[in-house]
């Protein structure tokens, strides 16, 4: 069977060697591959499950997905611990090591400038939810609407007070990220996670990622884990420290 070659991320040439028992797509550990001062970190992964007829098919099985990107982000989460990486695209693959060189002939000043850029620097996640109300018990006979002008005014006062929640939050949100922006290099606010295509309860109303120094992200970490109270029926979460992902320009 003919192989591709897959490659997770661009970095300097690092010293530190990476954890032994480390595997990547398909198990197999993740070899470097260096080239023009910089490094490839590749392995090598089937050509029948990475050719693109094969990827358009597999990027439509949820589990496969999953454990590819699973895999994929084990291999980054090392190199954050001993290297500055630059995640690449999931499932970014060419046809052999010349290629690869290639590769980065074409893109090094801008592997450079990003990776002089991203230096010494992390990426935290700040996620924000209004809580979902617990369901009210069904109104007792004596509590129902008495008519049908009763039951609309009702309907208004519940309107009403799911619109406070809802400015609420977006009040919240708009202070807490302004306050973790000052503490961070960069910013990205993504689109709000969609209900419907997630387990995570409540409602997504902030869903941003912060570039912070490595030395400064305890303090980072303080300043949100201080918010986490400040507003009833509000969730905020913490992820990282993660590679830059959301700053290197390479699309997830």
């Amino acid at each position: 069977m003919t192989g591709l070659r897959y490659v997770y991320a661009v970095c300097r040439p690092f010293t530190t060697p990476l954890q032994a028992e480390l595997t990547g797509i398909g198990g197999a550990p993740p070899a470097l591959l260096h080239h023009h001062g910089l490094v490839a970190v590749v392995s090598t992964v089937p050509e029948a499950d990475f050719c693109e007829d094969a990827l358009k098919a597999h990027l439509e099985d949820l589990d496969w997905l999953a454990a590819t990107a699973r895999a994929h982000e084990g291999v980054i989460d090392a190199l954050t611990t001993v290297t500055t990486p630059l995640p690449l695209r999931l499932a970014t693959v060419f046809r052999d090591d010349s290629a690869v060189r290639t590769m980065i002939e074409t893109r090094e000043e801008h592997f450079l400038r990003l990776l002089d850029r991203l230096h010494g620097r992390v990426e935290w996640g700040v996620k924000v939810y209004l809580e979902t109300e617990a369901a009210e018990p069904a109104p007792a006979v004596a509590d129902r609407p008495a008519s049908g002008r009763d039951y609309l005014r009702r309907r208004r006062e519940s309107t009403h007070a799911q619109e406070e929640r809802w400015q609420r939050a977006e009040a919240f949100s708009r202070s807490l990220h302004e306050r973790l922006a000052r503490h961070a290099e960069e910013f990205r606010l993504h689109a709000p996670q969609n209900a419907a295509l997630t387990t995570v309860p409540g409602r997504n109303v902030l869903n941003a990622a912060y570039l912070v120094p490595r030395a400064h992200s305890e303090e980072f970490v303080e300043l949100v884990d201080r918010t986490k109270d400040e507003e009833p029926g509000m969730r905020v979460e913490l992820t990282g420290p993660w590679a830059a992902y959301s700053f290197t320009g390479e699309a997830q």
